[in-house]
């Protein structure tokens, strides 16, 4: 995506600015004052998925919400470089580039994983997780999803393709509904026009492609900051039971259970969130 040309109606962009912090040229959302607060959205997502959640923690919080390398507005600077460790390397470099020293991390889906990366070393973090994604494919698809998903990142036309088949409404809403959650229009629409983006689709199978979080899910239980793991009871994309699992295995985490809200928890319900974030931090 491109700004401003694809920025119309962008949810929070009077909080917008561009940073150049090699390889990559990133988006960043930034508000607030109080307690340093990171926000890093899920694999296809963008700030938009913080439209809600982001004004309610401004009011005490220092919050920052970053578009993930090649996704949203943030510019691709090396497609090597949308694996977990590398992605966590370059998050990291941009903070300490721009003074931030994150108090919290919230991380939705592949974002708390890649959060959980972050902090590997340093214990005065505190992470939470919604829906993390912290399973790994069993069986067949151990190998099969990883391959396929490099074959369609290295076929040209694939990203076009996505792009074009995915852009009716109904297949939006059948594809959000599809995650166990329902939001509103205005969101539906946000989801749109990141799907129907060629660059955006390019660098989320970039992402998934490079995925592997083999050493991250084996050093678990050498963790040594405190986690929280929130899962919607309704997830479809990610088992609740992915996250209680991993509680288990980390030394210092909770788990809670909310029932209601499926994979995008944080867009059906802000305001709880936002409650169980100043609870449980």
């Amino acid at each position: 995506m491109r700004w401003p040309k694809d920025a119309a109606n962008w949810p929070m962009a009077e909080h917008s600015r561009f940073i150049d912090c090699a390889p990559h040229r990133w988006h960043v959302q930034e508000a607030g004052a109080g307690p340093v607060t990171l926000l890093l959205h899920g694999a296809g997502g963008a700030t938009q998925s913080w439209r809600s959640l982001f004004p309610i923690l401004q009011d005490t919080r220092h919050v920052i919400a970053l578009d993930l390398p090649g996704q949203g507005f943030t510019r691709l600077g090396n497609r090597q470089r949308c694996g977990v460790e590398k992605m966590a390397a370059d998050v990291t470099t941009l903070c300490r580039q721009e003074g931030w020293t994150p108090d919290l991390i919230v991380g939705h889906s592949a974002g708390a994983a890649l959060a959980l990366e972050m902090t590997r070393i340093d214990p005065d973090v505190h992470v939470i997780g919604i829906n993390a994604a912290l399973g790994k494919f069993e069986g067949v698809a151990g190998w099969l999803f990883p391959a396929l998903a490099k074959v369609l990142a290295l076929t040209p036309f694939i990203p076009d393709l996505f792009a074009s088949t995915a852009s009716s409404p109904t297949s939006i809403r059948r594809l959000i509904e599809g995650t166990g959650s329902r939001i509103d229009e205005e969101g539906l629409d946000l989801y749109r026009r990141l799907i129907t983006d060629r660059n955006h689709v390019d660098a989320t199978l970039s992402m998934m492609a490079q995925w592997d979080l083999s050493d991250l899910l084996r050093d678990l239980p050498k963790h040594p900051g405190k986690v929280t793991l929130i899962a919607g009871a309704e997830d479809k994309t990610v088992p609740p039971d992915v996250s209680e699992k991993a509680s288990k295995r980390l030394p210092n985490a909770s788990f809670h259970l909310l029932r209601g809200v499926g994979h995008l928890a944080h867009e059906e319900d802000p305001a709880l969130i936002a409650r169980m974030i100043e609870e449980l931090a």
